[in-house]
């Protein structure tokens, strides 16, 4: 299953958010896209105080790259 087109796009959480939630409806089962939704919205509210640029991008990177391998796996 390939990832979603855009994934360079994504600068902010929000469209981090977006894209994550997005790829989750791609998943195959339903159990599934239930559980990596709840992981989306628990690291949400977990880095929700990161104010570092920097930090951030780096999130969103590894955000991104980890969808790409569930979406693969």
């Amino acid at each position: 299953m390939a990832p979603l087109p855009n994934a360079e796009l994504v600068q902010n959480s929000l469209q981090l958010y977006r894209y994550l939630l997005r790829c989750c409806k791609q998943l195959p089962e339903e159990n599934i896209r239930q559980h990596y939704r709840h992981a989306v919205r628990q690291s949400f509210k977990v880095h929700a105080d990161e104010d570092s640029p920097e930090r951030i991008q780096q999130i969103i990177k590894r955000a991104i790259e980890d969808a790409d391998w569930v979406m693969n796996k």
